[in-house]
């Protein structure tokens, strides 16, 4: 193995470092707590002095910023994608980094449809019929360009969760021609045996993380596979990870979308969800009922299960195109034949935008998702701008346009990378930080198995912390930010989440603050600026994240069997080639 004198340099002062900070600072588990902050023993005083610029002012500076009402939620496509994009551009250009389009400019397009559609759609059987009413009863919408859409009469088949997974041996298509018809399906991965009724299940198969087959993006993608007319995914707030109100908000109004009549991609004409209330009628309606298809869908032997009752969706739409941007910035590396490497760093900076709907307050300022994020970018950035020695490789710094809309963005870059996937090293994604103060942990999303393992590992020990896994595995947040349209191309990616072991705090604190802010502010014009903030937390996180990719951008990664980073991925995005409908 060869490393060059300044790979060599930087190991043997991390490890000097990391042996100073274990005899002198190293804090066991019965020592008092330590203070809320702190900083982290690194390696040179250059590193040293680049922490320094991640500051709590300036963080909440930024935040305050992109989460202002001037900002107006920061929607593409409106006067807040102006905004944003150019205060991002005038803060990169500020920190002296170069643009990061070979074009020579800090902006990477990404041409979009805006879709808002009025929706009708009922369900008949026998002479009986049952109408949808929009937004209560469920959401129906389309992301392909077209005006106008009916689905007359589709045949409805149940599908059980809507997985062809050939490594669990489990598939609930079984071969079934659903051309043409409405799927319906549940979300998330089968549940794992209940300890109380292990019968429920023979087997642990998915197991309690979940999967990406569980996620929305892959049942809607599999019935487009399998030819649907339409798909229809139950809404529960436990599998979904959200509640349903998550849904009015981000699909009752326009619904963003690439343009897939320019791609190859297989088409669904509707996208739907409904509630359990609106499910278990229609269910009725068939003659069984939700419980009895759960329980049923439990099986590897299930098979799709038609329901006798068809459907029809009449989606009326106005169709507007929006020209909306990544904003991307770069730092050159300093090896000749290395800075052709690069390890991006990457925040989406959209939002919900307003809605005039609304009463009182109208604006969806996300301050915590994602300008949070975008602000740890800016910081980081700093922290980089201002190194006397740069790393190696290249680092990219990415704003992303449209992950509240799928994941766009990221999406649009890795299918139009402004520079090599095969030389991109690295991923690291910010998406809401941690605002509730200094935490004696840090959460790795996807941790077990991720290449990053033991370098996350090694940085959070150097700053007197430890790593957790995802609390709430069930809800698959690994799948749910712009880093996953990445890891799909095989780009290994570092995706944390706040520590809730909180410093100076009651054991159940950071809980709290991370339940309350699901069930309060998420996706909701509540989620401002607040007066409790304590951005220790924040500048510690993106710290930490400061210092691995540094490394990463020094000396690289650490090869990982491609099979473990497979799974953390979830399995393949795309249905089996002989499963796929022509």
């Amino acid at each position: 193995m060869r490393y060059s004198f300044r790979v060599m340099r930087f190991l043997l002062f991390a490890a000097l470092c990391l042996f100073s900070f274990q005899t002198c600072c190293y804090r066991d588990p019965g020592d008092e707590p330590r203070p809320a902050k702190v900083q982290a023993q690194v390696p040179e005083p250059d590193l040293k002095s680049a922490l320094g610029r991640i500051t709590e002012e300036e963080l909440l500076e930024h935040i305050t910023t992109l989460a202002s009402d001037d900002f107006e939620g920061r929607a593409p496509g409106t006067r807040g994608e102006e905004l944003t994009v150019d205060y991002l551009v005038s803060q990169f250009k500020k920190l002296g980094l170069e643009p990061g389009n070979p074009d020579g400019t800090y902006i990477q397009s990404v041409p979009l449809l805006g879709i808002r559609g009025r929706s009708a759609a009922h369900f008949s059987a026998e002479g009986r019929r049952l109408d949808l009413v929009f937004p209560r009863d469920g959401v129906a919408v389309t992301r392909l360009n077209r005006p106008q859409i009916e689905v007359k009469d589709s045949e409805m088949v149940f599908a059980g969760y809507g997985i062809i997974a050939p490594e669990y041996d489990w598939d609930d298509f079984k071969g079934v021609d659903v051309t043409g018809k409405t799927v319906v399906m549940l979300i998330n991965d089968p549940p794992v045996p209940d300890p109380q009724n292990p019968a429920r299940l023979d087997e642990k198969v998915f197991g309690s993380a979940m999967t990406y087959y569980g996620r929305w993006t892959y049942k809607y993608e599999i019935a487009a596979q399998q030819g649907a007319a339409a798909a229809i995914l139950v809404h529960e707030t436990g599998p979904a990870g959200y509640p349903y109100a998550v849904l009015v908000n981000s699909r009752g109004r326009e619904v963003v979308s690439v343009d897939f009549s320019a791609t190859s991609e297989p088409e669904l004409p509707v996208e739907s969800w409904i509630t359990e209330r609106a499910a278990s009628r229609l269910f009725a309606l068939a003659g069984t009922s939700l419980a009895r298809l759960k329980e049923a869908a439990l099986s590897r032997d299930f098979r799709p299960i038609p329901l006798g009752v068809k459907a029809s969706f009449s989606l009326r739409n106005r169709i507007r195109r929006i020209d909306s941007r990544n904003v991307v910035a770069r730092l050159e590396g300093s090896d000749a034949r290395q800075k052709n490497e690069h390890v991006i760093y990457m925040a989406h900076w959209d939002h919900l935008g307003k809605n005039e709907q609304l009463k009182g307050d109208r604006i969806y300022n996300g301050a915590v998702d994602n300008a949070s994020g975008t602000a740890g970018l800016l910081e980081i950035a700093d922290a980089f701008a201002h190194l006397n020695v740069r790393p190696a490789r290249s680092v990219l710094f990415l704003a992303s346009t449209a992950e509240e809309k799928g994941l766009l963005g990221a999406k649009y870059y890795t299918a139009n990378p402004l520079y090599p996937l095969d030389r991109t090293l690295a991923a690291i994604n910010m998406d809401c930080l941690n605002l509730w103060g200094p935490t004696r942990d840090i959460t790795v999303i996807g941790l077990d198995s991720s290449p990053f393992h033991e370098l996350a590992r090694e940085t959070a020990r150097l700053q007197g912390r430890r790593l957790e896994p995802d609390p709430q595995p069930e809800k698959g947040f690994f799948y749910r930010s712009d880093h996953f349209e990445f890891v799909k191309k095989g780009i290994p990616a570092l995706y944390t989440d706040a520590g809730v072991d909180m410093v100076g705090r009651p054991a159940e604190y950071g809980k709290q603050k991370r339940g309350r802010y699901a069930v309060r502010d998420y996706h909701k014009v509540s989620d401002e600026v607040k007066p409790d903030w304590d951005l220790a937390g924040a500048v510690e996180d993106l710290q930490f994240l400061f210092l691995v990719g540094h490394r990463v951008a020094e000396s690289g990664l650490p090869t990982t069997p491609a099979d473990v980073f497979t799974r953390a991925a979830g399995a393949a995005t795309t249905a089996p080639s002989s499963q796929k409908k022509p």
